[in-house]
């Protein structure tokens, strides 16, 4: 499983967290990691009830737990410690800025798990570590695609090589819609959603056969590009061949990637095609589903019911005629 250790964690966030090691912050405690994206409030495993307890997640000691710490005498204090540290729990952070208890700091010490201290709310230090975790913990890949923000819907376009991907894209961006990669799209995903960006080295940056790599920045301005977007559409551009393709869009295709199942369609490419506009049709007709509204399934509807009135109707001539 992914994880990342006490000491990463107070590299990348811990002035924006305000964080700062009050015990056990020597080099194997800074070492033990963190493989959960939820953080834990042990209020009773403090109490002495250890059943269900997690210990593997970071534990946040807020006003309730040190208040109920502060009550107990020191010799319950350091019964009910002594039950907690035989986990192997890779951290602990008091929020408020709070006093420690002293049991709490010698344990920490002699078994070198750090406690960490920070000013901030209990509630704002775990929503900010829980974000911060999940992005670090989420699934990611790299793929050969473009990424075009049109309509303000992520439009994934896949196709092999010379299949008209860039090509699409620049035309969107013409049209005024928004790029975000080309060529290497990263993609991540974060809880349900995939997000999109491009590789670094490369951002902004498009490859057009004939006229080279070509900036999109630069040249269009920045309400031409787009760091981030959620993937909400995946476009496969592919060569015409003699099959018969939906011609109803009744069937609803779909797309897997990273676990995460994306709606799908399949355009054929050939000259005459203006495949970016029947692009932004098809962004159009997943927006009016999004809502609601099925546009193939309501005119099937439609044939349906004219086909039923119709045959009522030719029904009951011929049992008048009878």
């Amino acid at each position: 499983m992914p994880s990342i250790s006490i000491k990463r964690i107070l590299e990348e966030c811990g002035e924006r967290l305000r964080l700062e090691v009050a015990a056990g912050g020597s080099k194997i405690g800074l070492k033990k990691r963190v493989s959960a994206t939820s953080i834990n409030r042990p209020g009773l495993a403090l109490t002495g009830y250890m059943e269900h307890f997690t210990y593997r997640k970071i534990q946040v000691l807020g006003k309730l737990e040190i208040s109920y710490l502060n009550n107990l005498t020191p010799a319950q204090r350091l019964e009910n410690l002594n039950r907690l540290f035989e986990h192997e729990i890779p951290c602990f952070i008091v929020t408020w800025n709070q006093g420690i208890p002293p049991e709490l700091v010698a344990l920490a010490e002699t078994q070198q798990i750090p406690i960490l201290k920070t000013s901030l709310r209990t509630v704002m230090l775990i929503t900010q570590l829980t974000l911060y975790l999940e992005d670090k913990f989420a699934a990611e890949t790299t793929i050969h695609a473009s990424l075009v923000d049109v309509f303000g819907m992520g439009v994934l376009m896949l196709g092999r090589s010379g299949a008209g991907k860039s090509e699409c894209a620049l035309e969107l961006l013409e049209r005024g819609h928004r790029l975000i990669a080309d060529d290497i799209v990263e993609i991540k995903r974060v809880g349900n959603k995939l997000l999109g960006k491009g590789a670094e080295l490369i951002k902004y940056h498009m490859e057009i056969r004939g006229l080279g790599i070509i900036n999109i920045k630069e040249l269009f301005g920045v309400s031409a590009i787009c760091d981030t977007k959620e993937l909400e559409l995946v476009v496969n551009l592919e060569e015409w061949r003699q099959e018969e393709y939906d011609r109803l869009g009744l069937e609803e295709k779909a797309y897997t990637l990273l676990g995460v199942k994306l709606p799908y369609l399949i355009i054929p490419v050939k000259p005459g095609r203006n495949i970016a506009i029947i692009t932004e049709v098809g962004v159009m007709n997943q927006r009016l589903k999004y809502m609601g509204y099925h546009p193939a399934e309501k005119f099937n509807q439609r044939l349906v019911d004219w086909m039923e009135t119709t045959k009522t109707g030719q029904d009951g001539t011929a049992e008048s005629s009878q």
